[in-house]
């Protein structure tokens, strides 16, 4: 949009899409994007949600992440953890100890944005899927990939009952 100019786009929708750079100096966060979000946060305009140039992003609320080692941090305290019985976008999170795989999960969200104990689709968090300047909508339950997912107790962003809820925004332009 920056380099070919936004006169002919009245819409952009991101479905779990990653839009800010990882943070730097945190200890094991390698930037998977190798600098792009980098220099789009540099060279690009802001998303301005406008009635003539709509931003849109959509991310889902699957699964917390966890810490790989000890608890979350102090900021943290009282957020319950999952278990793997309820890591399926449940929004009632028990009182135990983080799961082998919210704490992979954590690893995936902490590369992404910094931190392990933050909500996510179950490979994008969802801090990173909203952009500043757009609407932001979060879904609960929805799985960031076909890969792995089913339409009832897995739905990913393509699953009919996911699309009945964003679709809209493509068809009232």
């Amino acid at each position: 949009m920056e380099e070919f100019g936004k006169s002919d786009i009245s819409l952009l929708l991101t479905l779990g899409t990653p839009h800010l750079p990882p943070p730097k100096g945190i200890a094991g966060v390698i930037d998977q994007t190798r600098g792009l979000l980098d220099y789009v946060e540099k060279n690009c305009a802001p998303a301005v949600h406008t009635s003539e140039l709509k931003y849109i992003c959509i991310s889902g609320r699957y699964i917390r992440g966890a810490r790989m080692v000890g608890k979350a941090p102090a900021e943290n305290e009282g957020i319950p953890e999952l278990t793997e019985k309820e890591d399926n976008g449940g929004s009632q999170p028990a009182h135990v100890a983080p799961t082998l795989r919210t704490r992979f999960i954590g690893q995936g969200y902490k590369q992404v944005c910094g931190r392990a104990d933050v909500w996510g689709d179950g490979v994008v968090p969802e801090i990173s899927a909203h952009l500043h300047g757009a609407l932001n909508i979060s879904f609960e339950g929805v799985y960031h990939s076909p890969t792995g997912s089913d339409d009832k107790l897995r739905p990913w962003y393509g699953s009919p009952s996911v699309v009945h809820k964003w679709v809209h925004h493509l068809l009232n332009l």
